[in-house]
């Protein structure tokens, strides 16, 4: 019997059967590590979570499935500290296949010893729990836009009674005082009363603010295209700022039409320039865009599955805190001076934009600036809903480059073809955008040195959407991105530049 042949059962030791039964587990990554770390065994289940065969892996060291964050923070070398000194280390978190993907593991390492207490070595155990994880963030996720919702809506039905009665107040006061003019003429005129009257008046605009938060102002919708709309309202947008304020407007040229209160919506938008443009009192970046979105159930807060125009004012102001901006949209809270406002700027936008069947979120961070995304149903003609709601004749493509011209152009190109285009800058936005609207077709820049690269976004798409297909295109060579980027293998590829032809016949085949 050779060293790799295994003997008989009935001539099998009991280590011999256990050392079989180990490494024949494909549920879970059984591996056994020395006392630096380095691994010494390798189960069928390792294999085929992190990628690596025996061959590749025995010998080198574990911290090389962490992700580089975890590795810098030397969360390895912790891990075995805790393991030796407190007789067990458990743990979930990030690790990195082979491909360079990444998986939600729980880890359970072990120290194993001699009777007499010397250390000879680490047993690991590793589960794949990325669908838990995700299962159980997108709970937490629902939990908190529920908790959010009902919140909101509590304080609509509270602010909305306030407001109610209030104008009827108001109402008495103002007839009163044109009865009291009927009856003395010859106090027409007088400081008091006029006095009087401006209080009345701007306590009727804060009860009409008060009613726009609790969607109880009368609309007038009517279908228009939104990018028209900006597009006019640009210059007064623009003058909101200040000459140390940069606008940067991209507004697609593709009409957008929605069933909207025209004014009532230049009045929100105006709302979210003016709060930008306060967050920058030393300049800075706002940028104004719109989009043609369809997104999944619930991907936004509790809108249904639909088509939507995404419009985005984002600026790179002070940004807010998560508690600052999970009460944002709530009536009278601000975080200015007293006398510098009164709290209901984004309230009102709030409630124009939910009642008018649409929702707004607010992604912000302190010190880096904030964007405020709002979403409002699509118009769509009655073949366009047909064939949308079939899926035969259009689909939708993902366009990632971090050049804004060449992205633009992309996005045209791919119109004229037929497809509904939508666009990110970077991997972090591509995933945003695939997390939350079915994706037909990821076309993606290979190097981009701002963001995760194209090959990597490519892997994590295959990974969680694997019906999507993925183009990725480069100005490098293959032979420079197989030594850069670990490789394009098992993706479409597509040199720069690159002729219709060619795109033509790469959407059409299968890869």
């Amino acid at each position: 019997m050779t060293g790799d042949e295994l003997p008989d059962d009935a001539e099998m030791t009991e280590a011999q059967r256990f050392q079989l039964a180990v490494s024949s587990i494909r549920d879970y990554a059984i591996y056994m590590l020395d006392i630096n770390g380095n691994v010494t065994t390798w189960n069928s289940g390792a294999e085929r979570f992190k990628g690596y065969t025996e061959q590749e892996i025995l010998g080198t060291h574990f911290s090389r499935f962490y992700t580089d964050e975890d590795r810098q923070a030397g969360l390895p070398t912790r891990a075995l500290r805790i393991a030796l000194t407190e007789g067990k280390f458990e743990d979930e978190g990030w690790r990195v296949r082979k491909d360079g993907s990444r998986f939600w593991a729980s880890v359970v390492i072990d120290p194993i010893t001699k009777k007499n207490g010397e250390l000879i070595g680490f047993a690991k155990i590793t589960r794949d729990v990325t669908e838990k994880q995700q299962a159980a963030a997108a709970l937490a996720q629902a939990n908190a836009a529920l908790f959010q919702s009902q919140k909101m809506e509590a304080l609509g039905k509270l602010t909305g009674g306030v407001a109610h009665d209030f104008n009827n107040l108001l109402a008495v006061a103002s007839s009163g005082m044109d009865v009291l003019l009927a009856q003395h003429p010859e106090l027409q005129g007088s400081r008091t009363l006029d006095s009087m009257r401006r209080a009345i008046s701007r306590g009727a605009s804060l009860t009409q603010q008060l009613l726009s938060f609790a969607r109880q102002q009368p609309l007038q919708s009517e279908k228009y295209d939104l990018n028209a709309l900006i597009n006019d309202f640009e210059s007064v947008l623009r003058r909101a700022g200040n000459p140390s304020i940069q606008f940067k407007i991209q507004i697609d040229s593709t009409p957008l039409p929605v069933n909207i209160d025209a004014a009532r919506f230049e009045t929100a938008l105006l709302n979210l320039v003016v709060n930008a443009c306060q967050a920058m009192p030393d300049g800075g970046q706002l940028a104004i865009s719109t989009n043609r979105i369809r997104l999944k159930e619930k991907a936004v807060n509790s809108l249904p599955a639909g088509l939507y125009a995404e419009i985005r004012v984002s600026d790179t102001g002070i940004g807010m805190t998560p508690d600052v901006s999970a009460r944002a949209f709530e009536p009278f809270f601000t975080t200015k001076a007293p006398g510098d406002g009164t709290g209901l700027g984004l309230s009102q936008v709030y409630g124009f934009i939910t009642q008018s069947g649409g929702d707004i979120v607010i992604s912000s961070e302190a010190g880096i600036g904030s964007s405020f995304s709002v979403y409002l149903p699509a118009v769509e003609s009655n073949a366009a809903r047909e064939r949308n709601e079939g899926r035969l004749d259009i689909e939708t493509v993902l366009i990632v480059d971090d050049q804004l011209d060449l992205l633009e152009v992309t996005a045209e190109l791919f119109r004229t073809l037929g497809y509904e285009a939508l666009t990110a800058t970077s991997g972090a936005e591509a995933l945003a955008v695939l997390e939350r609207t079915p994706i037909d077709i990821l076309f993606s820049d290979v190097v981009m040195p701002n963001s995760i690269s194209g090959v990597e976004l490519a892997r994590l798409t295959r990974e969680q959407y694997p019906d999507t297909k993925i183009i990725l295109a480069s100005g490098y060579p293959l032979p420079g991105l197989s030594a850069t980027q670990g490789g394009v293998a098992g993706f479409s590829f597509l040199n720069k530049p690159y002729q219709l032809s060619d795109l033509a016949k790469t959407l059409r085949s299968k890869a």
